[in-house]
């Protein structure tokens, strides 16, 4: 075994590549700053898609970044319920009628007489 592995280099942890023709991609740094006082430079690509407004300092507050626009929240649609959906295809006195006629139906099914109805 001590034959087949290389003695004298860590495979995988170290690129053997000199760097020296290697440019770093251009950089933007955004400035956070926390209301203790804290600064923060935090470096980004120059064309992020999308850049933090807020950013947790190191003593836990919510810094801000004055340069960074806040983005405004999305309108939130209220959920469509079943029932809105009904009422959508049907009309309020649709609805009672089709009503009257399935408790008919189900009288009828049980032998019950329509009892009149009260107010």
């Amino acid at each position: 075994m001590g034959e087949t592995s290389m003695k004298g280099t860590r495979l995988g942890t170290l690129s053997l590549e000199r760097d020296d023709h290697v440019q770093p991609a251009e950089r933007r740094v955004v400035r956070y700053v926390c209301p203790e006082g804290h600064v923060s430079n935090v470096p980004y690509f120059v064309d992020a898609d999308e850049i933090q407004r807020e950013w947790t300092c190191r003593c836990g507050a919510t810094a801000i970044a004055d340069e960074i626009v806040p983005v405004p929240p999305k309108e939130v649609k209220p959920a469509r319920t079943h029932w809105d959906m009904l009422m959508e295809r049907r009309t309020r006195a649709d609805l009672e009628e089709l009503l009257e006629e399935r408790l008919a139906l189900l009288r009828a099914s049980r032998g019950e007489e329509a009892l009149p109805r009260s107010a």
